[in-house]
């Protein structure tokens, strides 16, 4: 007798049945699980960081891409990826940078990242004369280097209302921006280059003593630095900044680019500039003076 198909026998396999859907819940639960390992990743382990201004010349052009580690101190409220909270007092597993350090500042008074140098720490006294930091009585070594020579193009024009007479001709035929440069060497050895142009305006400050859980910051371009000497009424930082607006530790470059790429793909390999990828940004260091 032959097999009569029974219903259950003649319906088609689950899987065929959905063959060609998509589960719409499943993807968008997997994107929304990416979106979270990113910003956590972002908040917490690294981030990327682009250098807007000249304050950290020269060590850091304007067109720098760099790494930024988020745990060397610990964390912050400014720690989370757009970091919207209002200010909290302390860190989680903090650290205090150390003197030399390159960190990222966020102020409470701005939603804007700064990138500045570590100068002093908690109960410091920190004075600047005629352009030389004084740490706790004793000035900061200084020595005085041959020029530097930077080649100018779209993010380095060498603006002659910051650099007068620093652009200059070389034997190739290319525009330099030549600048004075002195090598700093703080208590703890670190060493690192600074710009100064000639006398300014912030060439003078304090003494102020540091309080606790605060940092004195400094760019190295120190004639065109909105830094802890400059008054929150021109975009300075106002003095020390309280540990807990330190969002991390820049460590390295990933690339820069020049700034004279256009519309056409063809120029943006050209935009790269040779030579800083892979360029630490942790100061040298020497025996400190005894």
């Amino acid at each position: 007798m032959p097999a009569i198909d029974t219903p259950e026998d003649s319906a088609p396999p689950a899987e065929e049945t959905e063959k060609g859907s998509i589960n719409w819940w499943h993807e968008i639960k997997s994107i929304a699980l990416l979106i979270l390992a990113v910003l956590a990743f972002h908040s917490f382990v690294a981030k990327p960081f682009y250098i807007p201004s000249e304050s950290m010349m020269p060590v850091l052009l304007k067109g720098d891409r760099l790494v930024v580690s988020k745990f060397p101190y610990g964390w912050s409220y400014v720690s989370p990826s757009f970091h919207p909270l209002p200010f909290l007092n302390g860190r989680i597993l903090g650290r205090l940078p150390q003197r030399g350090d390159i960190v990222i500042v966020s102020p409470h008074h701005r939603r804007e990242d700064y990138i500045k140098r570590v100068i002093g720490l908690p109960g410091d006294i920190v004075e600047v004369r005629g352009g030389r930091v004084i740490l706790n009585g004793v000035a900061v070594k200084q020595k005085a280097m041959k020029p530097l020579r930077i080649p100018v193009d779209g993010n380095a024009p060498c603006p002659p209302g910051q650099f007068p007479g620093a652009r200059v001709t070389g034997a190739d035929g290319r525009d330099y921006c030549e600048l004075p440069v002195r090598q700093e060497s703080l208590p703890n050895g670190k060493t690192y280059v600074t710009i100064d142009m000639g006398p300014s305006t912030l060439d003078w400050y304090g003494p102020v003593r540091v309080p606790a859980n605060h940092v004195f910051l400094m760019g190295d371009n120190r004639d065109n630095s909105a830094d802890s000497r400059a008054p929150l009424a021109e975009n300075g930082l106002g003095g020390p900044v309280p540990w807990e607006a330190i969002g991390g530790r820049a460590e390295f470059i990933t690339f820069s680019l020049d700034g004279d790429a256009n519309w056409n793909p063809l120029s943006w390999f050209h935009a790269f500039r040779s030579g800083r990828a892979g360029n630490s940004l942790r100061p040298a260091s020497v025996a400190p003076p005894e």
